[in-house]
């Protein structure tokens, strides 16, 4: 009788091992997908910048408030204006008196 208790409690502690372990393995799996697809490449802000703003009557400040949003959203939207929509982040960037910031 002791020897099927002591039986029984070494299958439920074995049993909650493989538990255990096969939790962890699906925790690690997840986060290495999850790693994975979130990296996205690191934009060329200064070329990025050079095209969006290469018609821009004041060129420096254009181009100093592009970067400026590309070094934080990772994104400029194509073209010389407007395709905000296509970045919303850069859309969303406004000044402290609620203009938008990007060009």
């Amino acid at each position: 009788m002791a020897i099927s208790k002591l039986i029984l409690v070494a299958m439920v502690f074995f049993s909650l091992l493989v538990v255990h372990l096969v939790e962890a393995g699906n925790q690690v799996l997840v986060n290495t997908d999850a790693t994975e697809s979130f990296y996205t490449p690191k934009l060329d802000c200064g070329a990025a910048c050079e095209a969006r703003c290469r018609l821009a009557s004041r060129q420096k400040i254009c181009k100093r408030a592009c970067g400026t949003c590309c070094a934080r959203c990772n994104c400029v939207p194509p073209g010389t204006s407007g395709n905000q929509e296509l970045c919303p982040c850069y859309f969303a960037m406004t000044t402290h008196g609620g203009k938008r910031k990007c060009p």
